[in-house]
């Protein structure tokens, strides 16, 4: 089975994601900021991450470029998920490793798909 690590620091999105994620199949993983999710993912090396990018101490920018720059983790592909809708902050997550870019809130079936096709990659 599939592990999604889901790093956001809202508890009802981590709930959230976590419940669409389960009832689709996949074992999930939560941290509620850019560092606990970075010593999560480098421990227990996730198919794919869910990144939060509004995050106070260190954002998803932030805590993707970390994770794509370090061997451990590099080759697990990041999914940016924010509020925001502007496409500077897709092309920024993008130059800072992620594979995918989604805004909330996400449709259940979007964010299955989405995360079935970068593992697929």
């Amino acid at each position: 089975m599939a592990t999604v690590l889901i790093i956001d620091d809202s508890p009802t999105e981590l709930h959230l994601f976590q419940n669409i994620l389960e009832k689709a199949g996949f074992d999930t993983l939560v941290a509620d900021s850019g560092e606990e999710g970075i010593r999560q993912a480098a421990t227990t090396r996730p198919d794919c991450i869910l990144m939060d990018v509004v995050m106070p101490g260190m954002n998803g920018f932030q805590a993707t470029r970390k994770l794509t720059r370090d061997p451990r983790t590099a080759s697990i592909p990041v999914i940016m998920i924010t509020t925001k809708d502007q496409e500077t902050d897709k092309i920024w997550g993008m130059r800072q490793g992620a594979v995918e870019y989604l805004v909330k809130p996400v449709a259940d079936k979007e964010l299955v798909a989405k995360i079935q096709s970068v593992m697929a990659d």
